[in-house]
């Protein structure tokens, strides 16, 4: 897997490079900012992109920008955006830019490495990964009137881990519980949020996009 690399910090930068390609990765680019970035992205036709979110020249929403100009310049380039801390709005633009091979985690995972690797392959295999702190801070500022309020305990646990990636499988595993179980609470809360099935969607990830989109400010 080709990847390139976009975060200004250099120290942080060089150790996640090293960190992959020890891992057997290849580092494509290793940039400090978003139009080297880009220019990265058209010239090495990576397989994904890890990004901070904030960059120069304003360290506001650079990576963001750059991240939804990447997927548009190598049509949907998986992405992993890096922040230093849970910004809702920012995971919403991101993942409005497509429902597959996006990833949203916070910087301090990436020490975690075989979690951070685990998270990189799915990303790049099309899948949506949402660092669990994300998560639930987005449901500690839920709106009471939305649909999701109506999403008992167990359920919101299981949207949690639906989001960071997880399938049916690990979900049980993780929560200790059976695949029946988890599967009825899917179920669940497919219904309380009105998601119907339908071959040109994907619930798993509308239903993560409606939290985000319920919670963002």
């Amino acid at each position: 897997m080709r990847i390139v690399i976009a975060e200004d910090d250099a120290l942080l930068r060089e150790g996640m490079a090293a960190l992959l390609r020890d891992e057997g990765f290849e580092i494509a680019a290793a940039v400090g900012e978003a139009d080297a970035l880009l220019r990265a992205v058209a010239d090495q036709e990576p397989d994904l992109a890890i990004i901070d979110v904030r960059m120069p020249p304003t360290h506001t929403d650079e990576g963001i920008r750059a991240a939804v100009r990447a997927r548009e310049i190598r049509e949907g380039l998986p992405v992993l955006v890096l922040s230093a801390y849970v910004e809702q709005s920012f995971a919403t633009e991101l993942m409005e830019t497509g429902t597959s091979g996006i990833g949203y985690l916070l910087k301090e995972r990436v020490g975690r490495v075989e979690r951070f690797v685990d998270t990189l392959r799915r990303v790049a295999d099309g899948q949506t990964a949402i660092d669990s702190e994300v998560v639930a801070q987005l449901f500690a500022h839920k709106r009471t009137d939305d649909a999701l309020s109506r999403l008992s305990r167990r359920e919101r646990d299981v949207l949690a881990l639906m989001a960071e990636g997880l399938g049916n499988g690990a979900i049980a595993e993780r929560m200790t519980v059976t695949d029946g179980a988890v599967h009825k609470h899917i179920r669940s809360i497919f219904g309380k949020l009105g998601l119907a099935p339908d071959d040109r969607s994907d619930r798993r990830v509308a239903a993560v996009l409606r939290y985000l989109n319920a919670t963002a400010r």
